[in-house]
């Protein structure tokens, strides 16, 4: 990946709905030559998808629950049925699994702490091999970004 990429991929995060042609003049290219280095990162995985990005808040959803768990045992089995269910789960927005004192961080988007309660009981407790769970709750966002620190 060169300079270009980058500069690329730059653009696109920054302005997704910029056009190839577009794209191409920001950063000092043809159309042609520019749409195959954008085929090119896409086959390659550098480019995994293109996305909408939503309000929760406007949506309802005012919640954000970071829950720490942590497994009963880590057999290969018990860690690949748990992130299974994880991946399962629309609530679940986020996980990942963590190095010290917690197996797994999750984010959960939700409506209301109640609906998180229920979720907690009805759902997070029954993972497969959850042991115990340590829930924080959001007061604000002071940042959130999907854009990478692209140096080009």
């Amino acid at each position: 990946m060169d300079r270009l990429d980058r500069k690329i991929l730059s653009a696109l995060q920054q302005f997704p709905e910029m056009s190839v042609v577009d794209i191409a003049a920001h950063v000092g290219l043809s159309h042609t030559p520019c749409w195959r280095r954008i085929k090119k990162l896409e086959e390659m995985g550098a480019i995994r998808g293109k996305v909408v990005l939503l309000d929760a808040q406007l949506l309802g959803l005012t919640v954000d629950v970071f829950a720490q768990l942590k497994l009963k045992q880590h057999d290969e089995e018990t860690l690949n049925r748990f992130e299974t269910a994880v991946r399962d789960r629309s609530e679940i927005v986020e996980c990942f699994s963590m190095s010290g004192d917690s197996d797994y961080l999750i984010r959960i988007v939700i409506d209301s702490i109640a609906s998180y309660e229920t979720f907690l009981k009805k759902v997070l407790l029954h993972l497969p091999g959850v042991g115990s769970i340590n829930s924080n709750f959001a007061l604000g966002c002071v940042k959130m970004t999907t854009n990478l620190p692209i140096t080009s």
